[in-house]
């Protein structure tokens, strides 16, 4: 079977998970977040749970070790915590749960951040794996990051992603 046919076979609705890691986001402020559900939701994907939780190792691995249980979930995408401070952990807790990770999602996430704003790029750890037939997607915290993950890595392949930890 061609991936296109695979493709067209793919779910149209993924249930999804939406994590924002940030120690100063609300639900109120929190437009990264925000932008992720609002697109998911464009393109008929549900939302199962979204949570904002503090940048912090034991937090973060401890929502996804909850969220990677529940079997209403086919996809998990956090926001945050993927730069080069300190403080920054995410890829660091979630990392080491991949059973398979997706090198060609942060490959082509930095190619595309580049062509957007040039050579910042390489401070972003944007990152894809495999977690208990499940995909997470660990994308940067700004808007902008966001939208450009989602529209032209994510939406275009989640379904297909899925159908693939399916088979």
């Amino acid at each position: 079977m061609s991936h296109e046919e695979h493709k067209a076979k793919a779910p149209k609705s993924v249930s999804c998970a939406v994590i924002t890691v940030s120690d100063s986001r609300t639900p109120e402020n929190d437009d990264s977040g925000k932008s992720i559900i609002k697109l998911l939701e464009k393109n008929n994907h549900k939302i199962i749970n979204y949570s904002i939780i503090k940048d912090n190792k034991k937090s973060i691995n401890e929502k996804i070790n909850q969220l990677i249980l529940n079997e209403k979930i086919n996809a998990i995408i956090t926001n945050g915590g993927t730069g080069i401070a300190k403080k920054d952990v995410t890829i660091e807790a979630i990392k080491p749960l991949f059973e398979k990770e997706l090198a060609g999602f942060s490959s082509l996430f930095a190619k595309l951040s580049y062509d957007t704003i040039g050579s910042a790029a390489v401070l972003s750890r944007a990152a894809a794996g495999i977690v208990n037939k499940k995909i997470i997607f660990c994308l940067p915290g700004s808007p902008e990051a966001v939208e450009l993950a989602m529209n032209k890595l994510i939406l275009p392949e989640i379904g297909h992603i899925v159908k693939h930890l399916s088979d």
